[in-house]
């Protein structure tokens, strides 16, 4: 009656064994093609990660060669500001200090 179900091969096998414990599937058997894989696949693994660091390197490099002069600008309108509001309250010359109130 087997014979007559064309599924009967794609049917799982259970092996057990007699204290009723599930055996593990034989393993496979290694080839040299799966270590030459392993290596090659090691090795763009390596390779992506080193992308990856230069990559985020040349981010950073990007972000400071853009922030770096608008830090100098910024500064540079903070100290104008600075030295116009003492030279207009009459302390030219002499340091000035801020008190900050709350």
């Amino acid at each position: 009656m087997e014979a007559m179900d064309p599924r009967a091969d794609q049917r799982p096998v259970l092996d057990m064994t007699p204290e009723g414990e599930f055996r593990d599937p034989a393993p496979r058997q290694v080839t040299w093609l799966d270590r030459i894989l392993a290596r090659l696949g090691g090795m763009a693994a390596l390779v992506a990660l080193i992308a990856a660091g230069v990559v985020v390197a040349g981010v950073a490099v990007a972000f400071l060669a853009l922030a770096l002069p608008v830090a100098v600008v910024a500064g540079l309108i903070a100290f104008g500001s600075l030295w116009w509001h003492a030279r207009r309250g009459g302390t030219r010359g002499r340091t000035f200090s801020f008190v900050m109130r709350r």
